[in-house]
């Protein structure tokens, strides 16, 4: 492995359980947020957006919503990284 080799980017999409989906409001719209868009920062971190669907219908544009500061969705973010991780660290090549 190459040790110049930069990765620029580490993301993982995580479908929010029925029980921990909250909705927002953006530009007089309310959206059901059901899907976390995690990254992995270049010194470990982690950050988080949401998005989701208009509650009313429709495609609505594609937003992103802050992460409400919640312990059981700091919880599925930390457990998705993980799982992510072991998922990388497994992986097969292409094909």
């Amino acid at each position: 492995m190459s040790s110049d080799l930069e990765v620029s980017a580490l993301a993982i999409n995580v479908t929010v359980p029925e029980a921990l989906r909250w909705t927002d409001t953006r530009r007089g719209e309310t959206f059901a947020l059901t899907t976390l868009n995690v990254r992995l920062l270049p010194d470990g971190r982690l950050a988080a957006k949401a998005y989701g669907r208009p509650v009313g219908g429709g495609r609505g544009a594609y937003v992103s919503f802050p992460v409400p500061d919640r312990p059981e969705l700091t919880a599925l973010i930390a457990d998705a990284a993980g799982r992510a991780g072991v998922m990388w660290a497994a992986h097969r090549g292409l094909g």
